[in-house]
């Protein structure tokens, strides 16, 4: 059996904390190893207990979670950062990913999408909500260039996408419809929404711009 992923659970609400936790304890793919209810402990903890993963909410009371992310990473620049926060305002969404956080999550995330995300994100992947999609493009897309590890990485990380799936991937990226896909690749329209569908469920993504974000992350484009 693989060593469970080990996280830092930093949110100021206990009740949430507690959701968490119990939530992961539950599957043995993760361990929660230590807890922090402010941004002053979050940073304290983050670099004592060294987590494969850290979850870090934005509103604390003291310093909030994007400057303790940024002491955090400052020190520990391997340390692999979620936000999990509510918050979707385009100016913390932007100062987040220029820190070089791994996922920008909000709250009301699924929680077996929850996990996939911080498994992919413990195996060197980035993943954006799709809910801060438009504070991205607020921000001209600037945000996006983090941790772009290269076409050659991306097909080995994604090694289950057809070929047809990486060209229709490519035209996802260059915004064109279902349609246009079909006009271009001459197939039908039906099999221009399935070759979508699959590449969505195939990058643990939630729609087509997520999956489109996600390639120019990786390095696809």
């Amino acid at each position: 059996m693989n060593k469970p992923i080990s996280l830092m659970l930093a949110e100021d609400h206990k009740l949430m904390r507690v959701g968490l936790k119990t939530l992961f304890e539950e599957d043995g793919a993760f361990k929660v190893i230590t807890e922090a209810s402010c941004g002053k402990e979050a940073v304290e903890k983050a670099l004592i207990h060294k987590p494969d993963v850290v979850l870090m909410d934005i509103g604390f009371a003291d310093i909030n979670g994007i400057k303790a992310t940024k002491a955090i990473l400052e020190k520990n620049p391997k340390l692999k950062v979620i936000i999990l926060t509510s918050h979707t305002d385009a100016n913390e969404v932007t100062s987040a990913l220029s820190l070089g956080v791994y996922a920008y999550v909000i709250k009301d995330i699924n929680t077996e999408i929850l996990k996939m995300v911080i498994k992919s994100v413990n195996d060197g992947a980035v993943w954006l909500d799709p809910h801060i999609v438009p504070a991205i493009r607020e921000k001209g897309g600037s945000t996006i260039p983090v941790k772009q590890t290269g076409r050659a990485a991306f097909r080995s990380q994604h090694a289950n996408l057809t070929e047809r799936e990486y060209e229709v991937l490519k035209l996802v990226v260059d915004g064109k419809s279902n349609n246009d896909i079909a006009n271009l690749l001459s197939i039908s329209e039906h099999t221009a929404k399935a070759h979508v569908c699959s590449i969505i469920q195939k990058l643990v993504v939630d729609d087509r711009t997520q999956a489109a974000v996600k390639a120019l992350k990786e390095g696809l484009v």
